[in-house]
């Protein structure tokens, strides 16, 4: 069963924009910023002390499934 919320299109693109920005992590005052602050409430992204979003181990696999479409 598949219980993971789902990711609107925005907020894939925005995951993908965070993977993208590794390891020096997505500035806050983007135009996705609604798209990463609930990114974080799911635990794909956190906010570093310096105001980028880090992607999680979980984003990383999210991003890996659901972005990249590798592995189920």
């Amino acid at each position: 069963m598949y219980d993971e919320p789902y990711l609107e299109t925005c907020c894939r693109s925005a995951l993908h924009r965070v993977a993208l920005a590794e390891p020096h992590g997505r500035p806050a005052g983007e135009k996705d910023r609604r798209c990463l602050t609930r990114l974080a409430a799911m635990g794909l992204v956190c906010d570093d002390a310096g105001g980028l979003f880090q992607l999680t181990e979980a984003g990383a696999d999210r991003h890996a499934r659901d972005v990249l479409r590798r592995g189920n």
